[in-house]
């Protein structure tokens, strides 16, 4: 951040009084444009055992395999957005049922939240950001070609857990610590 979205002054890097972590402050009007991490919500979709997947027509990982997900909107449920990113990147009708997943990645600022869901028919297709939407079953799974390690951690979560569980599965509460310096690295050289 650059200028105050107030009053358009630049903005200083300081701890606020009272705080402990650095901010951008408006020197001019002493507005604390705080920033927070984004949530992204999904969805988990099965019909007959087998999982929805898209493939990403955006990036980052452009053509690779994601559980429909993305960026919540304000004023929206995390609920709400899970099944707004499943019709948008899956065209796809989905019955929501459990939280299932939140995995936290500090080093990008996210928390990706997945819930389990069905469907009641095969019926999906590309939305705008998806090349292509398929069933997988679990043999057939693309685990080479998955998106993000959220979704990874995701997919092989649930297909251990319906070994095992009748109706109600657990929910998982997990981190991905990633290092960024050693990728800030690679892009200057």
């Amino acid at each position: 951040m650059k200028y105050c979205s107030q009053c358009a002054t630049p903005v200083e890097e300081i701890i606020p009084e009272g705080d402990n972590r650095l901010r951008h402050v408006c020197p001019s009007c002493g507005t604390i444009h705080y920033q927070n991490p984004n949530i992204v919500a999904g969805t988990l979709p099965v019909y007959q055992g087998k999982v929805l997947l898209c493939k990403r027509a955006i990036e980052p990982r452009k053509s690779y395999w994601t559980l429909p997900a993305g960026f919540m909107e304000n004023n929206e449920t995390t609920e709400e957005g899970a099944l707004r990113e499943t019709w948008e990147e899956a065209q796809a009708k989905v019955n929501l049922g459990q939280f299932y997943s939140m995995i936290t990645v500090p080093a990008i600022s996210q928390v990706h939240i997945f819930f389990l869901a069905t469907m009641d028919k095969p019926e999906f297709a590309s939305g705008p950001e998806s090349e292509e939407v398929a069933l997988f079953s679990e043999e057939d799974i693309p685990w080479k070609e998955i998106a993000f390690g959220t979704v990874k951690m995701t997919l092989r979560k649930y297909f251990e857990d319906r070994k095992t569980q009748a109706e109600h599965y657990p929910t998982y509460v997990d981190n991905i610590i990633i290092d960024l310096s050693k990728y800030k690295q690679e892009d200057k050289s």
